[in-house]
């Protein structure tokens, strides 16, 4: 497990986003070899979209090998109502990169079959391959997708009830009135999740500090699902420092410290970016890579 801890919101986001670009540039994607990757919505995921979509209109990143697949969606709210997460992944990401709509999956919370979309949902992740990275948010307590506080750490993709602190917590984003914020969601289960090669986990603002604390310095509890990660090989937290307020002084100290030595590992690596042609790009961005490349667990 690793936690990256940046000075604010901003410099997490990009942070975020040039990890999934060189993950991706290193994956080599092609019509034959996509890369897949799981997304998140909500506010926090924002700030990392706007980089990679900058990064894919400087021509540095390119989407067109690139298979998605969103945590969650609400049930019963129409696919083109501006809150459900069709409209969101659509406003805020996918119309801007080069992304095959055919690619771009989002469980259907209209289908007939909730059960059946659920299960359909999962066969198509296999069929791709399984996911390479999974990029996720949380809820303040601690719910990753729509795994509410309960929920099971080997579950599947289903349909769940949303518990009273997320329908508040929603609530901002239809007039504040609670009668109009959906009560049932289909999401990706905390196994279906932890399926994934890699997980990245993105926690900003002090009011997800005291989630942060149980995800990573308290022990696995199905009451703070994003507490599971701590058992993937390869799970990184990416923070600000607000969601840091938590945490002992020693964690924070231990992870900040720890970062910059891995950047002696730069000139390691340096034949293998002349390789992937990866020297044109910025300094930032090769940090990143050699991150990537040298995983603390």
């Amino acid at each position: 497990m690793r936690l990256v801890i940046l000075d604010n919101y901003d410099l997490a986001s990009e942070w975020a986003a040039k990890y999934i670009c060189n993950r991706i540039i290193q994956f080599r994607p092609g019509q034959d070899r996509y890369f897949t990757l799981g997304l998140p919505t909500g506010s926090t995921p924002l700030g990392c979209y706007k980089k990679l979509i900058e990064y894919h209109k400087n021509g540095d990143l390119s989407f067109k090998y690139v298979k998605t697949f969103n945590m969650d969606e609400y049930v019963g709210l129409p696919r083109n109502h501006p809150e459900s997460y069709h409209s969101y992944m659509w406003n805020n990401f996918f119309k801007h990169i080069d992304i095959d709509p055919n690619n771009a999956h989002i469980l259907d919370g209209n289908a007939t079959d909730l059960q059946a979309e659920c299960d359909a949902f999962e066969k198509k992740i296999k069929e791709a391959g399984g996911i390479d990275l999974f990029v996720g948010g949380i809820g303040p307590d601690g719910h990753i997708a729509f795994n509410e506080p309960g929920s099971s750490l080997v579950s599947r993709t289903r349909l769940k009830t949303l518990a009273m602190d997320t329908i508040l917590a929603n609530a901002k984003y239809f007039d504040g009135d609670l009668s109009k914020v959906p009560t049932m969601a289909l999401t990706v289960g905390v196994g279906t999740v932890m399926d994934a090669r890699e997980v990245m986990i993105l926690i900003t603002g002090a009011h997800k500090a005291f989630a942060l604390y149980k995800a990573i310095e308290e022990g696995v509890n199905h009451m703070w699902t994003v507490s599971a990660f701590q058992q993937h090989p390869r799970t990184i937290f990416v923070c600000d420092e607000d969601a840091t307020l938590e945490l002992r002084v020693k964690t924070v100290k231990y992870f900040k410290a720890i970062l910059p030595l891995l950047l002696i590992l730069f000139s390691l690596k340096d034949l293998e970016l002349r390789n992937l042609g990866l020297h044109s790009l910025p300094f930032s961005f090769l940090t990143i890579y050699v991150l990537n490349s040298f995983c603390l667990c």
